[in-house]
């Protein structure tokens, strides 16, 4: 059974850091393709940060130079460093992993919210 279970959102000011973490189980965690998604209320899902099997990071222009993705083949862990955070940040975070040919797999999601 594949679960993806997310830490480390909560409650920061504008300007502030977080770094999320999502632990993967189930998988064969090293050739996956990862990602983070977020959901604000009232907007569609969004790709905020993805990274291959071989480690090529993509980014979504609106984090681009805030935000970093990184992964730990060994302990099977995503990261999302997260710093000059803005209250437009605000958003239920979503971990996934991708399968070669096959469906993805979403976390529970952490709420990340961000004061003015």
């Amino acid at each position: 059974q594949v679960q993806l279970v997310e830490s480390g959102g909560g409650l920061v000011q504008a300007g502030g850091s977080l770094r999320l973490s999502c632990v993967a189980s189930g998988i064969i965690f090293s050739i996956n393709a990862l990602g983070w998604y977020r959901q604000a209320p009232g907007k569609q899902r969004e790709l905020v940060a993805g990274i291959t099997s071989g480690g090529v990071k993509n980014y979504a222009d609106s984090v681009k130079g805030r935000f970093t993705i990184s992964r730990d083949n060994a302990k099977k862990t995503l990261y999302l460093q997260m710093n000059s955070l803005k209250p437009e940040d605000t958003a239920v975070y979503y971990c996934t992993a991708e399968p070669p040919h096959s469906t993805r797999f979403w976390g529970q999601g952490t709420q990340v919210t961000v004061s003015s």
